[in-house]
């Protein structure tokens, strides 16, 4: 099973999004694919920084949200997320808060994150991570 970060999610909302990441979609059953309510949270601040925001804010529900099972966060998700920021304090390599709860969310579920921020995710103990958007070059 796979957790969608915010910017796997994001690629579906582009003009043209890479043709590897949509094959890599399509080797999967649709019911493989969830997203944290984390993500959701993300998206909607980048729809709520745009001149657009309620049209692109659509497009995000239409094409994006709409697709996916989202995953809330709970107790189980906080025990894991504090125990993780303590771990990366202890050891000097902070990441974002969002990247934490997102990370504890597949953990506790046991799924692997598809982003393109593999090095904030690394850091995350026991977290597989997958970069299906590789740099266009």
């Amino acid at each position: 099973m796979y957790l969608l970060d915010t910017n796997a999610l994001s690629e579906l909302v582009k003009k043209r999004p890479h043709p590897g990441f949509i094959q890599r979609l399509r080797r999967h059953p649709a019911d493989a694919f969830f997203t944290s309510c984390i993500c959701v949270m993300e998206l909607r601040q980048g729809a709520s920084g745009r001149v657009d925001t309620e049209s692109f804010w659509g497009r995000i529900v239409r094409d994006v949200v709409t697709r996916f099972s989202i995953l809330g966060f709970g107790t189980k998700e906080a025990i894991v997320a504090g125990d993780l920021l303590a771990h990366l304090a202890k050891r000097g390599e902070v990441i974002g808060l969002e990247d934490v709860l997102i990370g504890s969310t597949a953990l506790v579920r046991d799924f692997t994150v598809v982003t393109a921020n593999v090095r904030h995710f690394q850091r995350i103990p026991d977290l597989r991570v997958e970069n299906w958007i590789p740099s266009r070059t």
